[in-house]
């Protein structure tokens, strides 16, 4: 019976690439999302993935829709903690609504969803849990202490986890991406982009695929000597 696979921001962009990635793989994938409703119906409609909607910055929100996942799918033994937003600016300029909103959907969702499947996961003796990083977790991003301070956090949260789920046959890992090709990089103004491709060794953006092959190796039942590690896809950008 296929492993029931949960990706967050799975409609979407990066995450629509890895719940494709996954089901191809032979996963039972549910990919969530949290507001738009027509991308969702469309992305449905075309894979046949379930889409599920709820906050992953939210808790009881959570473990309502991890409850429905169980009870129409059956219990989470993949998960993919890849829901991210971004609120930025620089310090003078940032609120603490900006910060609460960003550390809340990209670290809190860490928290949220692992703390909600583990249980089940340790009791299988079986789990595979990605979280999505950035490279601006590791090397920082002007005007994103919120964004680079979320995602730093996934990357601990990610090795300390990691440490209570060895012995019962979960790995936790993460994965920090580069810039890739996506609406949101695309939107950059052209002559910033360039010169972000020109600070990339490998000469180009980051591919969707890319990301969503780690993140297949990842979840993949012989991957399971790979645990607390930070996979860094990035084309050589940042290297340390």
């Amino acid at each position: 019976m296929a492993r029931i696979a949960l990706v967050t921001g799975g409609t979407r962009g990066i995450g629509a690439t890895i719940s494709q990635t996954l089901k191809a793989a032979g996963r039972h994938v549910v990919a969530s999302y949290a507001g738009n409703d027509t991308a969702a119906e469309a992305f449905h409609a075309e894979t046949g993935i379930a889409a599920v909607k709820f906050d992953a910055g939210d808790f009881e929100a959570c473990k309502a829709a991890v409850e429905r996942i169980h009870a129409e799918h059956g219990p989470i033994e993949i998960l993919v903690n890849n829901a991210g937003i971004t609120r930025d600016g620089v310090m003078a300029k940032m609120t603490r609504d900006m910060w609460d909103a960003v550390i809340d959907t990209n670290l809190g969702s860490c928290f949220n969803l692992c703390k909600l499947t583990f249980d089940a996961m340790r009791a299988a003796k079986f789990g595979r849990v990605v979280n999505v990083g950035s490279i601006n977790g590791q090397a920082g991003q002007y005007g994103q202490v919120n964004y680079a301070a979320a995602k730093s956090g996934i990357h601990g949260f990610t090795k300390a986890l990691a440490q209570e789920g060895a012995r019962f046959g979960i790995t936790v890992n993460a994965i920090a991406p580069g810039y890739v090709d996506t609406d949101m990089v695309r939107a950059v103004p052209e002559d910033v982009l360039q010169k972000i491709i020109g600070r990339i060794p490998m000469g180009r953006l980051g591919r969707a695929d890319d990301i969503a092959r780690g993140v297949a190796f990842l979840t993949a039942d012989d991957a399971d000597f790979v645990t607390g590690a930070t996979l860094s896809i990035n084309g050589g950008q940042h290297m340390y």
